[in-house]
């Protein structure tokens, strides 16, 4: 008699669609936590308008929509504008307008924003509206960490930035670089009331026009400070700004420095402070690798045998008069023809020995160079005993 095999026992279909109706489930759920978030945007944005504006910062926006379901949330705001306030003085600082911002938060990173800015720029000075700047880019990008509190740390990045000076219909060029960044952050353990903020500021192929022929030309430069003396990061005017951290004992810390200009190359640390009247005051460490380069560059040889105006001497040796400069050279020329002639043509000659007398011999990067202090002395600028210019007060 043959064994009879028992028939196969059939599996439940219903296991089948568990896993998708989970699957459906969540997306449902994702799906109405996104357009709820995507609903407290506004409110977000308006609460935090307020608390900005209490600080004295202003932002408008002329339209503002949301998209970026499912895994984002991009706030768009079509011609944004910024104001400035000094809640002290109860004045505008500064005012603002661009083509657009888009603001972007990942859903699983909220505390981390990220803002692509549409330019041109337009920026006047709050107390003049005629003093106004254009300003474009290629390229603009603002990110911030650590909100809806006080942020941690902040980063502004910008290619081919151009600033421009806007004179009635014309515009006149100011400033040019190819890639410009700004980083800041809250030192590790600084009080919110009191913050340390350090900084980093890198410029490459930067170029500042209208000035010295020397600024023109392109320069990278690296520079990382600390800054420390303030209250608070509200909008204030410089003055006032300046007075605080002069009141609490605050200083910069130029932790390092460097700057490339073609062959010359400067590195550079130290402390700067401010005086009970507003004059910068402290010393930096300078290293400066390719220096005969610079007599050249600012024209010194040129401007003495063109003969120096009384303008440029007041700017790099105050106290010196031009006709007493121009008689030397007559005189000696008379005394014996020709001796006015090689002291001006060798002038430059001079200067580069004088300067190199001043500082030790030092290495930098591979190349001979100078060690020497630049000192500020109640706004005075001395490079060893010599004075090479005066800032004025800053308050």
């Amino acid at each position: 008699m043959t064994d009879m095999m028992p028939a196969p026992r059939r599996r439940p279909l219903w296991g089948l669609f568990i896993a998708p109706v989970l699957l459906l489930i969540a997306a449902v759920a994702w799906s109405v936590f996104w357009f709820f978030a995507a609903s407290q945007v506004d409110v977000q944005a308006d609460a935090w308008r307020a608390r900005e504006a209490k600080s004295g910062r202003v932002y408008d926006c002329a339209r503002r929509s949301v998209a970026g379901f499912p895994f984002r949330l991009e706030v768009r705001c079509d011609n944004p504008s910024v104001s400035l306030f000094s809640q002290a003085a109860g004045t505008a600082l500064m005012n603002a307008k661009l083509g657009e911002i888009m603001v972007v938060a990942q859903i699983y990173d909220p505390k981390r924003l990220v803002a692509l800015f549409t330019g041109p720029a337009t920026i006047t000075n709050g107390s003049d509206p005629s003093s106004s700047f254009a300003v474009n880019w290629r390229l603009g990008e603002a990110s911030v960490y650590g909100l809806p509190s006080v942020p941690q740390r902040g980063a502004l990045v910008f290619d081919a930035p151009t600033i421009d000076r806007n004179d009635g219909s014309a515009q006149t060029p100011v400033a040019r670089a190819d890639h410009v960044e700004l980083h800041g952050r809250l030192a590790d353990g600084s009080p919110a009331d009191h913050p340390v903020i350090e900084t980093d500021v890198q410029v490459n192929g930067g170029s500042i026009l209208g000035q010295h022929p020397m600024l023109a030309q392109p320069f990278n430069a690296d520079v990382d400070t600390r800054l420390t003396g303030l209250k608070d990061v509200a909008p204030k005017p410089w003055p006032e700004r300046f007075r605080e951290i002069q009141a609490a004992g605050g200083h910069v810390e130029i932790v390092r420095s460097r700057i490339q200009q073609g062959d010359l190359i400067a590195v550079a640390t130290g402390t700067l402070g401010l005086t009970a009247n507003g004059n910068i005051d402290g010393e930096l460490q300078m290293t400066v690798a390719g220096i005969e380069k610079v007599i050249p560059a600012l024209g010194i040889d040129k401007m003495l045998e063109q003969g120096v105006p009384q303008s440029t001497l007041d700017r790099v040796a105050p106290g010196v008069k031009s006709q007493d400069l121009n008689n030397l050279f007559g005189a000696l020329d008379r005394a014996i023809p020709g001796l006015g002639k090689v002291v001006k043509q060798n002038a430059n000659v001079g200067v580069a020995a004088g300067i190199n007398a001043l500082g030790k011999e030092a290495v930098l990067e591979g190349r001979k160079a100078r060690t020497f202090p630049l000192r500020f002395s109640d706004g005075a600028v001395l490079v060893g005993p010599l004075k090479v210019a005066q800032i004025p007060p800053l308050f």
